[in-house]
């Protein structure tokens, strides 16, 4: 990858709950595909923004490959742990931006970029955001929206509870990720990200386990080493199940968040397989 300019605009989409932060990446002296891609960070539903490497830098090396990204800065859930915030009395600040709080903002989004891209956009996300992109589709497709070109999710996670799967997607993950991603720690965020328990079975919450005979073509990326692995080979071959053309790949020997790391070793080849996988995808017409 040689020298490049990349032109960065800051804008604010409307959205069911106030404005959403978006940034739109742009090398204006590269040929560009014809399909545009909404990019959609990680962070556990808590942490995160457009300043995140995993949302800036990812969105800069697909611009940089001729590839026009929007990302999208979503209501984080604020949650608390004080002993006050287990009372009825604060039952609405417990509460804030829980699902389907963040799902909407990224819907949002993803509409107005498709109104202003009709020759197609292409949804991506990192972990949690992952999550995000996969309800995105499944309430696209119920509410009868434009369909997308195409989604790609990377070390995602699209389940209520972490799957077991077969040995090879089982948990290998090292170092502090043994215990940060452990699944019970994992179901404790879907618990925070969803509030009330009978949520985590509402497919726009966690795609895994349902009908996913909606979604477009879709790229995945997962860690080697991850507990999330777990969730994104199920997820896989729950796509391939429902007759969705699928591309499932593990980058050897990587551990999670390899895209919030622009010097990992994974990183470079992650985004070429990202804009390869996203150019084939350019030639296709929306269905």
């Amino acid at each position: 990858m040689g020298e490049y300019s990349i032109e960065v605009t800051d804008s604010v989409v409307p959205g069911p709950h106030g404005g959403v932060p978006i940034r739109h990446y742009v090398d204006p002296g590269h040929p560009r595909p014809a399909a545009h891609v909404v990019w959609v960070h990680g962070g556990g539903f808590i942490r995160g923004s457009l300043e995140l490497p995993e949302s800036d830098q990812v969105a800069r090396a697909l611009a940089a490959e001729g590839i026009a990204t929007t990302a999208v800065g979503y209501r984080l859930v604020r949650p608390s742990l004080s002993r006050a915030a287990h009372t009825a009395d604060s039952r609405r600040a417990r509460s804030r931006n829980r699902f389907p709080v963040p799902l909407d903002d990224v819907v949002a989004v993803v509409r107005q970029v498709q109104e202003q891209h009709p020759e197609g956009v292409i949804l991506g996300g990192a972990s949690a955001g992952a999550c995000l992109s996969a309800g995105a589709v499944m309430r696209l497709a119920a509410d009868g929206d434009a369909p997308l070109l195409g989604t790609f999710f990377t070390y995602g996670f699209f389940h209520a509870r972490l799957p077991k799967g077969p040995r090879e997607d089982r948990p290998r993950s090292r170092g502090h990720r043994r215990y940060s991603h452990s699944a019970a720690l994992l179901d404790m965020l879907n618990r925070i990200y969803v509030g009330d328990p009978a949520v985590l079975r509402d497919p726009t919450a966690f795609a895994g386990g349902h009908d996913l005979s909606g979604f477009p073509s879709s790229l995945l990326l997962d860690a080697d080493r991850d507990t999330m692995r777990a969730s994104g080979g199920q997820f896989g071959r729950e796509l391939v199940a429902a007759g969705v053309e699928t591309d499932y790949s593990v980058m050897p020997e990587t551990a999670h968040a390899f895209l919030n790391r622009p010097l990992d070793p994974a990183f470079r080849p992650a985004i070429d397989h990202i804009a390869d996988w996203v150019r084939s995808r350019s030639l296709v017409t929306p269905k």
